[in-house]
């Protein structure tokens, strides 16, 4: 199980350092290259500067391309395109998949981090 720390440190099951969610929206890999980036109006990016997707902030998930393709919703479920559950943010960080096993974690109920997780890291 990874973390996100407040500090925005991600780490691995282990506690290591792999990468940081900075406060400018850039995601950086543990040598400090940018492989991401969320920026302010929940646009997500690649390494490459093209977007992949959008978190809005009703919580609605948005592809690349503009089609809707999950939400979350204010109560932490994480839902698909079809309102499905297929996984929650707690409000204690954890994330959880759909069969309720923790797969990862972030400090405090970060929309834009757990959306991340389910949409956008595959």
């Amino acid at each position: 199980m990874g973390r996100i720390t407040k500090d925005g440190d991600i780490r691995d099951a282990n506690g290591h350092i792999i990468g940081k969610m900075c406060s400018d929206g850039d995601i950086k890999d543990e040598s400090g290259r940018v492989v991401g980036k969320i920026c302010d109006d929940g646009e997500v990016r690649d390494a490459d500067g093209h977007n992949i997707g959008k978190i809005c902030d009703d919580g609605d998930v948005r592809d690349g391309y503009g089609r809707n393709i999950g939400k979350v919703c204010d109560d932490g479920d994480v839902r698909d395109e079809y309102g499905r559950k297929i996984g929650e943010i707690r409000d204690d960080g954890e994330i959880r998949d759909a069969d309720g096993h923790v797969v990862g974690r972030v400090d405090g109920k970060d929309r834009n981090a757990a959306a991340h997780h389910f949409f956008f890291n595959k």
